[in-house]
């Protein structure tokens, strides 16, 4: 019976009725022998690897059931890099030469990038930009685009955006400063038909270098100045070219509005709305003009002024009248009930 009840110690039966044999004694004996061998196993001694950025990077260090440890990034959570045994015991000199090495190789490759940037990528991207520029709207250069984009996309990949993005605005401001020049130099009575051809040119040259500039404007200038190409250089052109002859130029365009048909009328509509694309607010410098191709830029019609409209218009059509412009035929005319 005693046999029989130390038996019965030693086996048990689980919730699913399978027999466990665990002897009291065996479970001891391993017990000790785990803790013993945790206790006698060397801790190795890992200085701390110098070399990295301060205060950018932080982390502890983990030992893993693989024998090495591993550096955990402490913002992500997630693994950084990995260090082994041999990384740990290596003595500070051999790690401090790998780190140099590493950064040493790092910035010969960026520097390597940079000399290809400025040797290969850029000076072809400023020869299209050129022809682009010089262009008629009414020409047909042949350019590559594909091959353009092209160039772009590599840059941007190789995070020469900021590099490109400073030489893109640098050459069109260089541009703009040569037709600024060439506008000084216009006669007054040519002024007004020379701006409208400089800024048709420019603004028909955007919709072919804003295409082919897409990913820098998309992964460099609105994810990271919050900003859009085509607005950037939109303001160079008011910065370097329409702000400098504002002043020439409103009273022509004003002096040409009081006389009818002295500068075509498509030529009028095509400065006055590019001014106003530029700077709205260079339309309160002379309202009378801007609402005569802007719509809705006089406040709204107030009832006690209807007599004043009623009087403008009357001069307006004895004006057109004296300068050549006849009412026209008025004999098919219906004839009023008062006749």
């Amino acid at each position: 019976m005693e046999d029989m009840e130390d038996d019965s110690l030693d086996t048990k039966d689980d919730h699913n009725h399978n027999c466990c044999a665990s002897s009291s004694s065996k479970v001891r004996t391993y017990v000790r022998s785990q803790l013993s061998g945790v206790a006698t196993v060397p801790q190795p001694a890992c200085p701390l690897v110098p070399g990295g950025e301060p205060g950018t990077r932080r982390g502890t260090l983990w030992s893993g059931n693989t024998g090495g440890s591993k550096f955990m990034d402490s913002d992500s959570g997630s693994e950084s890099s990995e260090v082994s045994e041999t990384d740990c015991t290596a003595p500070p000199a051999a790690v401090e030469g790998k780190f140099t090495l590493e950064s040493t190789s790092k910035f010969l490759l960026n520097a390597m990038a940079v000399e290809d940037y400025r040797k290969n990528h850029w000076p072809n991207l400023e020869k299209a930009i050129d022809r682009l520029l010089i262009q008629n709207p009414t020409d047909h250069i042949s350019v590559s685009y594909a091959q353009i984009y092209s160039y772009v996309y590599k840059c941007v990949c190789q995070q020469h955006s900021e590099l490109l993005y400073n030489d893109l605005i640098i050459k069109l401001t260089n541009h703009l400063q040569q037709v600024s020049t060439h506008l000084q130099a216009s006669p007054p009575e040519d002024f007004i038909e020379n701006f409208n051809v400089a800024l048709t040119q420019y603004t028909a040259s955007l919709q072919c270098i804003v295409p082919v500039f897409m990913y820098l404007n998309k992964f460099y200038i609105e994810s990271k100045l919050n900003r859009d190409l085509r607005e950037d250089l939109m303001k160079l052109f008011a910065d370097c070219v329409a702000e400098i002859h504002l002043s020439t130029l409103m009273p022509l365009l004003i002096k040409a509005h009081s006389m009818p048909f002295q500068v075509q009328p498509s030529t009028m509509a095509s400065v006055v709305k590019g001014l106003y694309s530029l700077r709205p607010d260079w339309a309160k410098l002379a309202p009378a003009l801007f609402s005569g191709f802007i719509p809705q830029i006089n406040p709204p019609a107030v009832e006690s002024l209807l007599p004043d409209y009623a009087a403008h218009d009357q001069k307006l059509q004895m004006d057109l009248s004296m300068n050549g412009f006849p009412r026209g035929d008025q004999s098919r005319k219906r004839a009023s009930e008062d006749s």
